[in-house]
């Protein structure tokens, strides 16, 4: 029994001392900052504090506070359907970031109880966003990771297609497949795919495809052509969509998927919103520069987009514990990848960050590493400042 029982404790003493020697790992490296307060604010541990450092994801953080405080948890935001002289169905987008195939189920119901039977041809309007809009860090691939924005988007700017034998089918039954998805996925190969909608345009006509396979499956008539114009002035509104998702429930699928899409949709309706529309990025980063302005004391910041995809943004540990204090009310909204640690990771070639509430909130932390380390690393510093 004693061999056993040494063999025990020799286990449980390695176990001990795994996560301190995360720390210990941590204060070697040069290009690293970490900062923990407590729920009074005071500085239990410090490496590096005020070092600006590119901040990778964790920058969605600040793009969660900016848009609860400026327009509050049960937001809702919409989309207008009008009805022009000649029976087209005009839509007007106004950068919803959550318009999913399921969304534009409700949309179909609320059409049909307008008294809509017949559609004369679709019309898109995507002019609350200014185009074309060029993501800093953002590059063009087919990843979901680099989907286009715009004001009319269904299911993030993004479709799911499957394909075996050469044959092609939609990945997910809630959506129908397309022409433009037949197009776009006719070069790939037998699998399934997730890619992204690049182009505004293919965006905007996307968005009218399903939305008219939705309308047929519910028997509703449509006729003519898909056009990519302005709304005439003599359209009527009939439906004034409100998403059924809240803005509190838009920000956690943000910061659990980390979802690039919404954060800068966001981004983009935050700058729309202080400097009217269209929407551009340069809006955005004078609405983050004056909420910054207005609620910190920061200097050596930079904040060039609202996800986290550009190596030029800069934010400090200290920055980002600030962030997240003021962020605290909503400290559920934050993904749980550890029992007893709510926080959002950040991850870039050679970056490495995780930012978020231990024990509930009795401690505050912000951890960024830019140089290359191992991707567990930061989980087994937070075990290391949770126990």
């Amino acid at each position: 029994m004693r061999p056993l029982l040494c063999l025990c404790l020799l286990l449980l003493s390695w176990a001990a001392v795994g996560r301190p020697t995360a720390l210990l790992r941590l204060y070697t490296l040069p290009d690293a900052a970490l900062l923990v307060v407590d729920s009074q604010g005071r500085e239990v541990r410090a490496y590096h504090p005020d070092r600006p450092l590119i901040p990778a994801s964790t920058l969605k953080l600040l793009t969660a506070l900016m848009a609860l405080q400026t327009w509050g948890p049960d937001h809702r935001f919409t989309t207008d359907f009008l009805r022009g002289a000649d029976g087209r169905l005009w839509i007007r987008g106004y950068g919803d970031p959550w318009l999913t195939s399921e969304e534009l189920d409700g949309i179909v119901t609320e059409l049909k109880a307008a008294g809509i039977g017949r559609i004369a041809g679709i019309g898109v309007d995507d002019g609350h966003f200014a185009g074309p809009l060029t993501v800093d860090g953002q590059t063009e691939t087919d990843n979901p990771y680099d989907a286009a924005l715009g004001a009319l988007a269904v299911n993030f700017n993004t479709l799911h297609v499957e394909k075996r034998g050469g044959r092609l089918s939609s990945a997910e039954p809630q959506t129908p497949l397309t022409p433009l998805a037949r197009q776009l996925a006719r070069r790939l190969p037998d699998g399934r795919h997730r890619i992204n909608l690049g182009h505004r345009t293919d965006a905007a006509r996307y968005f009218a495809e399903v939305l008219r396979e939705k309308l047929r499956q519910r028997e509703i008539e449509v006729t003519g052509t898909i056009v990519h114009t302005p709304v005439p002035d003599n359209a009527r509104l009939i439906v004034r969509h409100r998403n059924r998702h809240p803005l509190d429930r838009i920000v956690a699928g943000m910061l659990k998927y980390s979802n690039n899409f919404i954060a800068n949709q966001l981004f983009l309706l935050l700058g729309a919103e202080r400097f009217g529309p269209p929407a551009t990025l340069e809006k955005g980063r004078r609405a983050a520069a004056d909420f910054i302005g207005a609620r910190f004391h920061w200097r050596n910041w930079r904040v060039l987009e609202g996800a986290g995809l550009s190596r030029r943004n800069r934010l400090s540990a200290r920055q980002l514990v600030e962030v997240l204090q003021r962020l605290r009310p909503y400290a559920r909204l934050l993904p749980q990848r550890i029992p007893g640690i709510r926080a959002k990771t950040g991850t870039l070639k050679g970056v490495s960050s995780y930012a978020g509430y231990i024990d509930g909130g009795d401690k505050t932390f912000a951890l960024i590493i830019n140089q290359t380390v191992p991707y567990d690393l930061r989980l087994r510093v937070a075990e290391a400042l949770r126990d």
